[in-house]
């Protein structure tokens, strides 16, 4: 997804969480851990840095992004700008 801060990765499944890709943890139920390693690794050669790649998931979306208005405050992210957290 093209944004005016660069490219976005939307990771949906392949990171649920932050934490997951940050500290290469993997979710608790998953056939192949070392696929699911190896595509935390293609995320990151998509994206300029990890701070392109949101997580699919993860609620902290919402608090390390800015809502697009007060009354979206907490429902609704704004990928395309630089993350606030």
């Amino acid at each position: 997804m093209d944004t005016e801060r660069g490219p976005v990765v939307l990771a949906s499944d392949a990171s649920h969480l932050y934490a997951h890709l940050e500290q290469r943890k993997v979710f608790p139920i998953v056939y192949n851990a070392d696929d699911v390693l190896s595509g935390y690794d293609k995320l990151k050669t998509l994206a300029a840095s990890e701070r392109h790649i949101i997580p699919g998931h993860d609620p902290d979306v919402l608090r390390r992004y800015p809502a697009p208005s007060t009354a979206l405050q907490g429902l609704v992210a704004r990928l395309d700008v630089e993350p606030i957290a």
